[in-house]
């Protein structure tokens, strides 16, 4: 008998599909912004639009660090598919975000603001930065966002 995909395992392979477009030479992360089993908008980590591709312009260390030794040109995945969906006039409040990196704190805080509602995460940001929580999950858990790991239904390959 032929399974049907659930819509959760849909959109995280996307995500992590997108993942695989960043120009980020340290990470890959992709997201899937989506509301009612819909796709209103999607993103991965890199730099602006017309700016620079870093693993074109940097390809052995990436973009050059701020003062917190971030990447100084890139917007995370969350970030680049709230943007698109906002400069397109979509209406994100109630929606739920695919990401394969769960988030940290500055999207959270952008999320939530946003009126994003659910959040459904495949590899933790705290594990990748080497930190004792995921805070970006602890503040939107706090305020009342619903942010869960992805339950592996199909064995996605992660980034």
């Amino acid at each position: 008998m032929h399974r049907r995909p659930e819509f959760d395992d849909i959109f995280m392979e996307l995500a992590v599909n997108l993942a695989q477009r960043s120009h980020c030479v340290k990470r890959h992360v992709g997201a899937v912004l989506t509301k009612d089993t819909r796709i209103i908008s999607i993103g991965y980590n890199g730099p602006p639009e017309k700016t620079h591709n870093c693993d074109e312009e940097w390809p052995e260390m990436g973009c050059p660090r701020d003062s917190k030794g971030s990447c100084s040109l890139a917007l995370h995945a969350e970030e680049n598919a709230i943007v698109y969906a906002v400069k397109n006039g979509m209406d994100i409040s109630g929606a739920t975000v695919y990401v394969t990196l769960s988030p940290c704190l500055s999207c959270a805080r952008l999320m939530y603001a946003s009126g994003i509602k659910k959040v459904i995460y495949l590899n933790s940001y705290a594990a990748y930065k080497g930190l004792p929580i995921d805070e970006g999950v602890a503040f939107l858990q706090k305020f009342g966002v619903e942010v869960v790991p992805y339950n592996n239904q199909k064995n996605s390959s992660s980034n």
